[in-house]
């Protein structure tokens, strides 16, 4: 359900949640002296053992192309080559996260190999994601790989603190198409409380500067607001969209972290993201995005560069346009980011099978995949693991 809202605190903010989650999900929305009591959904219980996705029928088999049983074709993969990473942003990982083993994570040949399969299938992108993934060491190789063996646009999401013109050179030559950054505020203080690094805005905005001087563009950046803490930033981080003529998007607060701790009443919507930016800077929808994309777009009224992407898993799910598929650093495939069940490609990687065989595994999984995230039912699971497990 869209919500339709300005500027709000208070009892008007509670009511908001209450359009997009409904009042049923007792865990989520036990109100408490006008704001939400902490939100905490009931843990997804790991396997046990490693599983396998059931059979796809077999018409379905033989199209050769990745389709979910509600008639999605997946376009879209997201690689996750690493877990690790040098920030600890707070919506996402705690301090003391325990990366996994080096040897279970997916090696440069076993990416390059699922990409190459993947694009027999139907996938017409990759995203390279992590954890960060510019701490990887073979990045180069990997994407050089994914290159060579594929015409596939390869992307890659970065919080752009370790970014250099020679690295990004290298990248963009070795395959790279273009650059997401992360960006979730512009103050020094706020910047270091929320990703508990030593870096700062300026060393992702010189990041920044460094993709589009490499020409490593469309250049998007993604921020994730959180009530009472950076949303009043809106505005400042929607100005970097003019500034850059770039595309500037922003995530709503979702509950993926590694504690477990969401907190509905730090929940902030699109819309009333989108109220408080046009305080400043009134948008026009542009209508031009693509039917399977996360994000709906503005563009400034006065007729300046940049644009504006809202994405609102929570208050305007997009899960019946999907076409995006996970696999994770250690070689799971997920075929939604709220997954509660995962399949075991790594250990088929690693046998002697055929690449048909894997293409069975990616089809069959890709058959599982489930209608929506479903945040907002008294079913819901929050999956077990953050999204610096999964993959942005």
């Amino acid at each position: 359900m869209v919500v339709q809202s300005t500027r709000v605190r208070g009892d008007v903010a509670v009511s908001m949640i209450e359009s997009a989650i409904p009042k049923h999900h007792a865990a989520a929305l036990a109100a408490r002296d006008g704001r939400f009591a902490l939100a905490q959904f009931p843990r997804a219980t790991a396997p046990s053992r490693p599983v396998q996705p059931p059979r796809a029928p077999e018409h379905i088999r033989a199209v050769r192309r990745m389709l979910d049983s509600h008639g999605r074709a997946i376009r879209d993969l997201r690689i996750s080559i690493t877990d690790r990473c040098n920030f600890r942003c707070t919506y996402c990982m705690e301090p003391e996260v325990r990366f996994a083993p080096r040897e279970s994570l997916l090696t440069t040949g076993e990416i390059i190999r699922v990409a190459r399969i993947a694009e027999s299938l139907g996938v017409h992108k990759i995203r390279l994601t992590g954890g960060e993934p510019t701490l990887h060491p073979d990045l180069t190789a990997i994407i050089a790989g994914i290159r060579a063996a594929t015409n596939i646009e390869i992307a890659m999401i970065t919080n752009a603190s370790l970014l250099t013109r020679d690295a990004l050179r290298a990248w963009k030559a070795a395959g790279l198409d273009r650059v997401t950054i992360s960006i979730d505020s512009l103050r020094a203080d706020l910047f270091a409380r929320l990703t508990r690094s030593t870096s700062s805005p300026a060393d992702v905005l010189a990041g920044v500067e460094a993709v589009i001087a490499e020409g490593l563009t469309p250049l998007k950046l993604n921020a994730v607001l959180i009530r009472g803490f950076n949303d009043d930033e809106a505005a400042d981080l929607a100005e970097l969209a003019r500034r850059y003529a770039i595309d500037m998007r922003f995530i709503e607060y979702m509950p993926l972290d590694s504690g477990h701790a969401w907190d509905a009443s730090k929940w902030v919507s699109a819309a009333e993201t989108r109220a408080v930016i046009e305080e400043r800077f009134p948008l026009v929808a542009c209508h031009d995005d693509d039917p399977s994309s996360t994000a709906r777009s503005f563009a400034f009224a006065d007729g300046r560069p940049g644009r504006v992407g809202f994405i609102a898993p929570i208050s305007s799910p997009f899960c019946g346009a999907c076409s995006r598929l996970r696999l994770t650093a250690d070689g799971k495939i997920r075929p939604c980011l709220f997954s509660t069940t995962e399949w075991d490609l790594r250990s088929l990687l690693r046998s002697a099978t055929t690449d048909e065989h894997i293409g069975d595994f990616l089809i069959d999984a890709t058959w599982t995949k489930q209608p929506g995230h479903g945040i907002a039912s008294p079913q819901f699971r929050q999956p077990e693991r953050p999204m610096s497990a999964i993959g942005g």
